[in-house]
Parts: C-alpha cells; sequence; structure tokens
C-alpha cells in the first residue's frame, strides 16, 4: 500500500494510532511506553476513523520491519467523563511516565470529556484526548450534533476543551498531525507542563489517506529530565535554611511524582526538620517516620498545623498552595515566616513569595543535602516537641477508629479504622470528594509511598471507581480500593460494567449515609442549615426532611455486576473487607453508617477554610454564622 519507498499510505487516524504506539518516555534510564493503550466509546465521529485505526493496530508490517508494528491496546468504557478519571488514575500511579488515550465521537460525547480533562490539568497529569469533531469539509453543515455558532464557523462544542487543555490543536488537514502529534507527545512527557492534551479529529479527516514518511512511525524516546538548581539560588537556600530556627517542609505531590520520597527521606534524617504534607504529597515519608507529622492546613493534624503557625521558614517540596494547604492563607502566623519552594515550575516555585528553587524534586532535595552538608540540625527541643504532639495525634487517631461496641453500625472514621487493621503497604486507597478526604488527611497511617491517592485539586465526584481501574491497571496483584459515599456513587458507577468485564478486582467500598454529608457539615457552619443535602423525601412543608430515601446502592452494585458483601455492624465490616481484600473479582463491601445529619466522629478541623457567609440574612443562624466568620477573616496574611 506505499506510494514510495519512503512513504506510507494510511488513514490520519491509522497514521496517528501507528505513531502513538512508538512513543516511549526514559527517566534515570528505565524506559516506559508513553501511550499504554486508548480507552473509547465509539459514535459516528470516531467509529470509521479511530475505531477502524484501533481494530488494525498491530496487523500492519512496514518496510524494514518483518513483525507487525507494536500493538494499541483497547479499553471499552461506559462513560466518557469515567474514561478520563481512569487514565488520570494510571498516570498518577505510572509517576507521569506512561498515560492512555481517550477517544469519543463528536458533540455529547466531547464535551463530557470536560471535567475529566480539567480534573487532569489541575493534578499536572498527562491524559491524551481525542474527541471527533465535525466534518471539516463541511459538505452538509449542520451535521449530527454539531453547535453552531453564527459569528464564527469554525467554533465547535470541542472547543470547550481548551481552557483545560495543557495543548490543544484541530487537526484540519491530513499533514497537520505531525506537528500536532509532535506537540503533544512534548507537552505530555514534560513534568513542568503535563496535563490533558486534545486533538480535536473532524471524522471526515479521521478516514482520509495521505502518504506519510517512514520516519513519522520511528521509535521516539521523550527523555524526562532531571532539572537542576541554580547555583546562585542554592546557596540562597542553604543560608535560609541553615539560619531557621523551626522549619517545616511541606510535602506536594511533585515528591511522587518525582520519585523523591528516598531524597526527602534523607534530608528529614539529616536535619530533623518535621514534615506535613498536602492531600496529594501524603505518604511521602511513612506514618511512623520520626519526621512525619501528618497532613497540614484545614483538614490537617493539630500537630502539622501548630508547627505551620510558628514556622520561621516553610520549605515547600512540589505543591501548589492551595487554599486547603495554607488554610485560606491564615496558618502561617509568625510575623517572620519565609518561604523556600522547590519546584520544577517557575509557576509554582514563585507562590507565597518564596525564594524560588526551580528543579526537579529529588534534584533539588538532594543538592541542597549537598550544600547543608552535615552541620544544619534543628534543636533537640524542636524535635522533642513535634514528637510529643505527634504522640498526642496518635492517641485521637486510634481514639476516632476504636469502637467500644463491635455490634453496632460504624461511624465513617471506625470504617476506616477497620481498613486501617486490614491493609500492608501493597494496599492502595483511593478516594477524592465528600467528608473523607478530610477524615483521610487527619487520619490515614500511610505505609507506603503510593498507598494514599486523594485526588483533591479537582475533588471531582465520581473519580473514585474509574480511577481504581486505572491504578489496577498501573498496578496489577495490588489491592486496589475505591472509597465513596453515596453521593459519589450515584455521580458515576458505570465503570463497574469496565471492572467486571475486565476482570480487575477493585474493592469498592461504599459508605451510606443517606445524603451529602461533608456539604451538610459545611452548610450548617456557614448558616445555610443543612438544606438540600439530605436524600429524603419531601415532609408536608416540601422540606427534604422526610423519611430516608429507599434506595439500596449495593442492589444497584450487584446487578451491575459486581460481588457485594453487606455489613451492618463493626464486626461485620472487619470480616466483610477481609473478604473483599482477597477476592479476585470486583467486589463491593457496603455498610450504612451515620446520617447526613450527624458528624463524621473524627476530630474537628485544625485550621480554618475561607468559604464566604452572607453578609446580611434574616436567619440567625447565619447571623451567627457571620460574626464567626468575620472573626476568623481577620488572621488571614498575604506573604509578601
Amino acid at each position: 500500500m506505499s506510494s514510495g519507498t519512503n512513504t506510507r499510505r494510511l488513514t490520519v487516524a491509522q497514521a496517528l494510532v501507528a505513531f502513538l504506539a512508538r512513543q516511549y518516555t526514559e527517566r534515570d534510564g528505565r524506559r516506559h511506553r508513553l501511550i499504554n493503550a486508548t480507552w473509547g466509546i465509539f459514535g459516528h465521529g470516531n467509529v470509521a476513523g479511530l475505531g477502524q485505526a484501533l481494530l488494525e493496530s498491530g496487523t500492519t508490517v512496514l518496510p524494514g520491519e518483518t513483525l507487525p508494528g507494536p500493538p494499541m491496546p483497547y479499553i471499552q468504557g461506559r462513560n466518557e467523563q469515567a474514561m478520563v478519571h481512569a487514565a488520570v488514575g494510571y498516570a498518577r500511579q505510572s509517576r507521569r511516565l506512561s498515560a492512555h488515550a481517550v477517544t469519543t465521537s463528536i458533540g455529547p460525547g466531547a464535551t463530557n470529556l470536560v471535567t475529566g480533562a480539567a480534573l487532569a490539568t489541575v493534578n499536572r497529569l498527562p491524559v491524551l484526548l481525542l474527541p471527533g469533531d465535525v466534518f471539516a469539509t463541511r459538505p452538509a453543515d449542520p451535521v449530527l450534533q454539531q453547535l453552531e455558532v453564527p459569528y464564527a464557523g469554525d467554533v465547535s462544542v470541542n472547543d470547550a476543551l481548551r481552557p483545560v487543555s495543557r495543548y490543544f490543536d484541530r487537526v484540519t488537514r491530513p499533514e497537520a498531525l505531525i506537528p500536532a502529534a509532535l506537540q503533544a507527545m512534548r507537552v505530555l512527557s514534560d513534568p513542568a507542563e503535563t496535563g490533558a492534551v486534545t486533538l480535536a479529529l473532524p471524522q471526515d479527516v479521521q478516514a482520509e489517506a495521505y502518504d506519510w514518511p517512514e520516519d513519522f512511525f520511528a521509535e521516539r524516546v521523550w527523555r524526562v529530565c532531571r532539572p537542576r538548581p541554580d547555583l546562585d539560588t542554592l546557596d540562597a537556600a542553604r543560608r535560609a535554611v541553615s539560619g531557621a530556627r523551626r522549619p517545616l517542609i511541606v510535602a506536594g505531590g511533585g515528591v511522587h511524582h518525582s520519585e523523591a520520597e528516598q531524597a526527602l527521606r534523607a534530608f528529614a534524617d539529616a536535619t530533623g526538620i518535621p514534615v506535613a504534607s498536602t492531600q496529594a504529597g501524603k505518604g511521602s515519608l511513612p506514618y511512623d517516620h520520626p519526621c512525619d507529622v501528618g497532613g497540614i492546613g484545614h483538614t490537617g493534624t493539630a500537630t502539622a498545623d501548630e508547627l505551620a503557625r510558628t514556622a520561621d521558614l516553610v520549605i515547600g517540596v512540589g505543591t501548589r498552595w492551595s487554599d486547603f494547604t495554607t488554610a485560606s492563607a491564615t496558618l502561617f502566623q509568625n510575623p517572620g515566616v519565609r518561604f523556600l519552594n522547590i519546584n520544577i515550575t517557575s509557576f509554582d516555585a514563585h507562590k507565597m513569595a518564596g525564594l524560588s528553587l526551580v528543579a526537579d524534586a529529588r534534584t533539588g532535595l538532594d543538592e541542597l543535602a549537598g550544600a547543608l552538608g552535615t552541620r544544619t540540625r534543628v534543636e533537640p527541643a524542636y524535635g522533642t516537641e513535634y514528637a510529643d504532639d505527634k504522640e498526642r495525634w496518635e492517641y485521637r487517631v486510634g481514639a476516632a477508629y476504636e469502637a467500644d461496641d463491635p455490634d453496632v453500625r460504624p461511624t465513617q472514621p471506625q470504617v476506616l479504622g477497620a481498613l486501617d487493621a486490614l491493609v500492608t503497604g501493597d494496599d492502595i486507597v483511593i478516594n477524592a470528594a465528600g467528608s473523607l478526604p478530610g477524615d483521610l488527611h487527619k487520619l490515614w497511617r500511610a505505609r507506603s509511598s503510593d498507598q494514599y491517592h486523594v485526588e483533591y485539586g479537582y475533588s471531582c465526584m465520581g473519580y473514585e471507581i474509574p480511577a481504581a481501574i486505572g491504578v489496577a491497571m498501573a498496578a496489577p496483584g495490588r489491592p486496589v480500593w475505591a472509597l465513596v459515599g453515596d453521593g459519589t456513587y450515584l455521580m458515576n458507577p458505570t465503570e463497574i460494567v469496565t471492572a467486571v468485564q475486565e476482570n480487575i478486582p477493585i474493592k469498592v467500598v461504599i459508605l451510606q449515609n443517606h445524603g451529602y454529608a461533608s456539604i451538610g457539615g459545611l452548610s450548617e457552619s456557614v448558616g445555610a442549615e443543612r438544606f438540600g443535602t439530605a436524600y429524603r423525601y419531601r415532609a408536608p412543608d416540601r422540606t427534604y426532611t422526610g423519611a430516608p430515601l429507599p434506595v439500596d446502592l449495593a442492589a444497584n452494585a450487584a446487578s451491575l455486576g459486581m460481588r457485594v458483601v453487606r455489613a451492618k455492624t463493626v464486626r461485620d465490616l472487619h470480616e466483610a473487607l477481609a473478604v473483599a481484600r482477597e477476592a479476585d473479582v470486583p467486589t463491593c463491601v457496603y455498610v450504612e453508617t451515620e446520617t447526613a445529619d450527624t458528624v463524621s466522629g473524627a476530630p474537628p478541623a485544625q485550621a480554618w477554610w475561607d468559604v464566604p457567609v452572607a453578609e446580611t440574612a434574616t436567619r440567625p443562624s447565619a447571623v451567627e454564622a457571620r460574626k464567626e466568620y468575620d472573626r476568623q477573616v481577620t488572621a488571614r496574611r498575604r506573604h509578601l
């Protein structure tokens, strides 16, 4: 089928799939396939293009080869947003060195990608999106599922993906695929640039043939470098750390992405500086390391937050400094506090008016440790202070986990306690939204660097189940737990079918509390009186305060093909979790916990979070909440 010795005639879709199958990343001498699989739901906008190309994948023999090219594995999804979540879970577990592609039809299939794309980009995680697009040649206008924009003929619904993509291109001619595909790989593999990448593919262009240069299909390696810090800035950082009396490290997700956990441990061991963690950074040190003081910020531990309030130097490693981490700019209260940021992106390194050490996290820590030598260590009294505080917090964790009576319905922390008693460092726990992230950040004892997987950049309900599938694909043989409340489950249970189809033995724990428990508590604190947060029938006064709805999510999970184990008591729960952990098929543990109008039983927030309260209101609850808001907001400061 070649039109010449140095070209090969393929459709645009066939060429793209063949190209993707030959892309690799390499870091520290280890090579990984960059696009390891493609998720897809087919419609008229991609079935004859990418669908046909994926069917043919791995069957074409290129000149000079004796065997077909590497195949592109295909995974059938049920919901476009969920496919992106699964791809993101895979990429995070793969340390951003390997990713998945996602293909959809045009119209609603394409716009369903937007939420997943935003999550990927917020969390700096690579995913390649390949939505179909309307005809480039416009033989008929409009076509099925086309959005007509009177003022711009070149706009389609796919343009909604532009603000949530790190790179976007619409391939309107076959030859335009070559630069677009190369740019897409550049962004996906660059740790400072990565996120969602979108190549919008008009349905007619996908099927159009072109004579492609053979070099386009050559095996290509994208080297993931470890940038070193500027030497002058490194010396300034050395002086800052050497002069600090109460330094604190805040470990973010960049520690995991860089595989910098051992470098961080060595740095902490050498200096004695305590290490707090963001949601993305938790597990950077194991919970029982002497320097680990747990989560920081609004959902953090009392130990970490008290250290933050008095710290004179805060060393951020791979963190974006979100409002949950800084307690909405109220946490770091030492008048002389300064920040040192080790980050691979200058955008994040300059936050908090910090000294910006732009570097790979592992390289930055190693070189800072080398610059400090062996003479920089915190005072013994400081180490004793945080060690004693950590011991007191661990007592509170144990109290939250413990159930005095094993034959009663568990609280949410007791569910976590039962799981904590079962898992080893091999298990991976996934969550994203509701009240669970707060309880997990405060209470969970991370035993390994990748055990704690909480997506709290976008905190997207419905992430957990599909992400668990992606994580399990990246870590086969390891127990992977998706922890979901009833609200999250109802948002996105569809990929249970995919787990069943592929026999991926994820473990889903459904905590039924009959409503949006997290927002219910927040609603009460801001004077909104839990309005609209419970799953209940309407009462005679037309409010949702009647009896709980007779929803059986366990039956729903079973109807989708999962094995389901119900647990009514703490004792039942321990047994059910053990059964699920050993299961070799997708298994659900269903447990009723507290109702949506009760607290979870975890220690309360140790730092504030800014959710504005009505400045004028007639209901007493809102008036009182505003007084508290005005009191808290006075602690906010800008770090300049």
